[in-house]
């Protein structure tokens, strides 16, 4: 099955140099086969995860389940996630076989993310919000690297059938 056209853009790239270092923001960066992106410590250990995308639509939809006493929406930087590209205006496939584009780069879906600990470090019920309907983002190996930059489209070039588990 192919995706249908709609193209988001790229609007983050973060690093981290060793465990639970911070976050680095960069406006552009090298993704490569075989070690992810340039400066993160964990793409060159797992080749099935060299790369993690967080949709910002998911992102909000987490942050909105988080509610303060009085009801205002939680307010949490997307680096709080932990992931190395942040993008918008497309709908990132939710099965794995996915593939995608962003820039020069084509990555494929391996699983989703799977929010940890370090989420309900950073606030009390992120972990939980991040668990449905893949909100917490996508595992990806690279198939093509090549330098990303901050406003670069991302394509959805393929999106297999996804499936939803029917529950007793």
């Amino acid at each position: 099955m192919t995706a249908p056209s709609e193209v988001g853009r790229l609007i983050g790239i973060a690093r981290r140099d060793a465990v639970r270092a911070p976050m680095e923001e960069v406006a552009e960066g090298s993704i490569s086969v075989a070690r992810g992106l340039d400066g993160d410590h964990k793409g060159p250990k797992f080749p099935r995860r060299r790369i993690t995308v967080l949709q910002r639509e998911a992102w909000e939809d987490a942050l909105a389940v988080l509610r303060c006493v009085d009801g205002s929406c939680v307010a949490l930087p997307w680096t709080v996630r932990r992931a190395n590209l942040f993008v918008e205006g497309v709908r990132l496939p939710r099965v794995r076989g996915g593939i995608l584009r962003i820039g020069p780069v084509r990555l494929e879906i391996t699983a989703p993310t799977q929010p940890c600990r370090r989420m309900e470090e950073a606030f009390p019920g992120l972990l939980k919000a991040l668990h449905p309907d893949w909100r917490g983002g996508v595992t990806c190996l690279v198939l093509e690297g090549g330098v990303v930059r901050i406003g670069d489209a991302v394509d959805v070039l393929h999106a297999p059938p996804e499936h939803t588990p029917r529950l007793p």
